[in-house]
């Protein structure tokens, strides 16, 4: 199943400045790592924002949400999902 996820990212301003380079170099390991085993297809970067915009291609709802759980950046996060179907007049999805 494909979904795009919308993940918008809020780290407190009070936040120890090493405890934030920590979780963003492990918040950019994990994205790596879950690109390489073909779950995060694709992944952007939202103009102007701390945001980003994947696609994710897994089995199940529960396991998109123990992928995006398991993001070191999780717990500052607001995530927003949207499931996608193909549409008929993709010509990407033409025989």
């Amino acid at each position: 199943m494909l979904f795009h996820v919308r993940m918008d990212v809020s780290l407190p301003h009070d936040l120890d400045p090493n405890r934030r380079a920590e979780l963003v170099r492990a918040e950019k390991d994990r994205a790596l790592e879950l690109q390489k085993m073909g779950v995060w297809l694709h992944l952007w970067r939202v103009v102007g924002q701390y945001g980003d915009i994947g696609i994710f291609d897994v089995p199940t709802h529960d396991e998109l949400h123990a992928l995006l759980s398991s993001l070191p950046l999780w717990e500052f996060m607001r995530v927003e999902v949207t499931p996608l179907a193909t549409h008929p007049s993709d010509l990407a999805a033409q025989p």
